[in-house]
């Protein structure tokens, strides 16, 4: 791999600053360093009990409260992972335009102190299991304990290896929506497994074909992420594509699997694939053109797929409650 020079806005760890460096307070990095930006990913936690809505005879308490108390013990235990995976790839943090400013990598935290960070996080995770209903801890604890490991898998070695590292971020996404079902006592269905993930794969490659089209060469994303010299441009182009279209069949196949709730002369979740299509094309386009180097990123601020994004939403929970109700009134649901 080629020798990238540091470069001059960053203070390498253990070095002091200068006053023109304008660093921003402790706390403040503490937070960037746990990227609550990111907790938006435990959402998949209730990807399983939104969706059992429909069927399950539970109360909303029983349903959604566990659920959402596992999906802020996974964003926790994230958080720690990225603490962890940030003191590891401080190094090469350095090389990248973005990523040069995060705390460790800019030298505003120290390694010692950031491990320290990360354990409790860890800890502050495993202690939300407490007020999870003590029938399904077991499973929600092993669905989190899998995740961490996974994790570290990726930090240590799967980062590393082509393929492999982005079937090791996605399996992440599958446990998260795991662990949502166990907690709600929800059955995962397998085409909603199959759709997170291949949606995870097409973020993850989407997030690499995006480094190279933000970073200018190939030499420049191999600098900043090892992997990418495994890839080349046109294999991320293909399958960017190929799994975007595998998660827009699994989430067809799952529609289709749902008829016989949501039939009203047709199936009305059919409708949802529309912004489903229109949101997943526009990541293509905008990552193809650069604009953005992170699908998170693209979620963010462009405001095409946060509208479609938003329809999506909107019409699938008006969904799920309405048909809920439907079912429960006309005795469909015990």
């Amino acid at each position: 791999m080629p020798e990238t020079a540091l470069p001059k806005s960053v203070v390498p760890a253990g070095e002091p600053r200068t006053a023109s460096a304008a660093p921003r307070p402790l706390p403040v990095q503490y937070l960037r360093l746990a990227r609550p930006h990111q907790w938006a990913k435990s959402a998949f936690v209730m990807v399983g009990p939104l969706y059992g809505m429909s069927d399950h005879k539970g109360t909303w308490q029983e349903l959604l409260l566990p659920a959402l108390v596992a999906a802020v013990a996974f964003a926790l235990a994230s958080s720690a992972c990225y603490v962890v995976n940030d003191i590891m790839d401080a190094e090469a943090d350095r090389a990248h335009p973005r990523k040069r400013n995060r705390p460790i990598a800019s030298g505003a935290v120290r390694p010692r102190a950031a491990w320290v960070y990360a354990a409790l996080l860890a800890l502050a995770a495993a202690s939300l299991l407490l007020v999870i209903p003590a029938s399904v801890r077991p499973w929600v604890a092993a669905a989190l304990g899998l995740y961490v490991l996974n994790v570290t898998a990726y930090s240590w070695l799967l980062k590393h290896v082509v393929i492999a590292d982005v079937i090791g971020l996605s399996l992440g996404f599958v446990l998260r929506v795991l662990g949502g079902c166990a907690a709600a006592g929800v059955e995962p269905s397998t085409w909603l497994l199959n759709c997170t993930f291949f949606l995870a794969m097409f973020l993850a490659f989407g997030k690499r074909l995006g480094e190279r089209r933000s970073l200018g060469s190939d030499e420049a994303a191999a600098a900043a992420r090892a992997v990418q010299e495994a890839y080349t441009s046109d294999l991320l182009r293909m399958v960017v594509v190929v799994t975007a279209v595998a998660t827009l069949l699994s989430y067809a196949g799952y529609v289709q699997a749902k008829e016989t709730l949501y039939w009203q002369g047709f199936n009305l979740l059919w409708l949802t694939v529309l912004p489903a299509t229109f949101g997943l094309l526009r990541c293509i386009v905008l990552l193809e053109r650069g604009d953005f180097d992170d699908p998170t990123e693209l979620a963010l601020h462009d405001r095409a797929f946060q509208l479609a994004a938003g329809v999506f939403a909107f019409l699938t929970i008006w969904l799920l409650v309405a048909f809920r109700q439907w079912g429960m009134a006309a005795g469909a649901i015990p």
